[in-house]
């Protein structure tokens, strides 16, 4: 059920902490990534080697690494994270939470993930009892915080009364859960989305033709995702060896760059949402020849003329409820270049790849992208596959939406 899931999970300064060992054992049995930070005061009541040979991860304690200077980035733990679990949360912990406190890397980290929290207080009775820590775990409500409810029992003050963490297992069934509610997360139920995807073939005689190197994998990626998330979708595919695993998608055959834009045009007034991920032949021979070309010693002189630009000819006729979003392919000065296409052609978000990042690209089952929209805000994702990245997309054009 938790198989591949990341779960990043905060450790402060309690004495639960020693239960926080067994959450990560279930964890990681159950087929979860896990990775841990530490607040200084959390090392006192459990060894950070624990709860690594736990995790199989290095365990993070502070902003940098003192021995080499290695920079412990919260942004990047919190794009990692598909949830972020804080146990135990100390009234201290919770209190600086609630306020925006950010003095250490557990902290900056929970102001920086875009992942759901989950948080699991653990301190004295009176201390949970108090208006201000009352007040602080109803702001965390607020945040959208999900809050693991103490139990009652034998307290480490010597008192009995409601504190105590919840248990491992319990914690743990509540994760699960999540994840198993998430399936039925259906976010575009009711959109109609058109994608594009894959290359275009430009002949040049019966047997030979222009193309480029695009496996139509995130295109794929995309239109799966977004009928997992409830979506009508139609596929506008070029030539590909890959189809979608998802049989509601509507598929449409195209070859030429002409035939797709003719397509595209002709369907986009009737969808919500446009995603347009195809590698689209900016040029096509101004003649094709009607037999096969044959070879001549003095070389082959072409004559191209461009192609209907799809991105461009929808910015024009889109209308103020949808939702227009394409790619940008750069070498060079990529957020300049994705930004000026993106104001060009009238797009709503533009997802940026680079040819320079190794992984990303042409014919790889992983992706590196850089969202960009109106607004001047950019997401810029770690590597991660397709079809992940596929749904960082949606998430943003449902953001959008919302």
């Amino acid at each position: 059920m938790l198989k591949g899931k990341h779960i990043l999970i905060g450790v402060t300064g309690g004495i639960a902490a020693y239960k926080t060992a067994t959450i990560i054992r279930l964890l990681v049995k159950d087929g979860a990534v896990v990775k841990v930070l530490m607040t200084s005061h959390a090392k006192e009541f459990i060894t950070p080697l624990t709860l690594a040979t736990l995790s199989k991860n290095s365990v993070l304690t502070g902003f940098y690494d003192p021995e080499n200077g290695d920079w412990n980035s919260h942004v990047d733990m919190g794009l990692w994270a598909d949830l972020y679990l804080i146990a135990p949360a100390t009234a201290n912990s919770i209190a600086k939470m609630a306020n925006g406190i950010a003095d250490n890397l557990l902290l900056t980290t929970y102001l920086s993930v875009r992942c759901p929290v989950f948080v699991a207080p653990s301190m004295d009775m009176d201390m949970l009892n108090h208006p201000a820590t009352i007040i602080n775990i109803e702001t965390l409500k607020a945040f959208g915080n999900s809050i693991l409810e103490p139990s009652s029992g034998e307290l480490a003050s010597g008192l009995t009364g409601k504190g105590r963490m919840a248990e491992p297992e319990e914690i743990v069934k509540e994760i699960k859960n999540f994840f198993t509610k998430k399936k039925s997360y259906k976010p575009l139920k009711g959109k109609h989305l058109l994608i594009n995807a894959g290359p275009t073939r430009e002949p040049l005689d019966p047997v030979r033709f222009i193309s480029n190197f695009s496996s139509g994998k995130m295109g794929i990626a995309l239109a799966d995702a977004a009928a997992e998330y409830g979506a009508d979708v139609e596929l506008v595919l070029g030539p590909v060896s890959v189809t979608p695993g998802n049989s509601s998608v509507k598929i449409i055959n195209v070859t030429t760059a002409e035939s797709m834009a003719a397509e595209c045009i002709s369907r986009f007034h009737g969808c919500d949402i446009a995603i347009l991920s195809a590698a689209v032949a900016d040029f096509t021979p101004d003649k094709v020849k009607g037999e096969k070309i044959k070879k001549d010693v003095n070389g082959l002189l072409l004559r191209l003329k461009p192609t209907t630009d799809i991105a461009a000819t929808l910015g024009k006729i889109k209308k103020p409820s949808q939702i227009l979003a394409g790619f940008a392919l750069e070498t060079d000065n990529e957020i300049e270049n994705a930004k000026e296409k993106l104001f060009r052609k009238n797009l709503d978000v533009i997802v940026l790849n680079s040819l320079k990042e190794s992984g990303a690209g042409f014919g790889h089952d992983t992706n590196k992208i850089t969202i960009i929209d109106r607004y001047n805000i950019i997401d810029k994702f770690e590597l991660k596959s397709k079809e992940e990245a596929a749904k960082d997309i949606l998430n943003k054009i449902v953001s959008m939406i919302h």
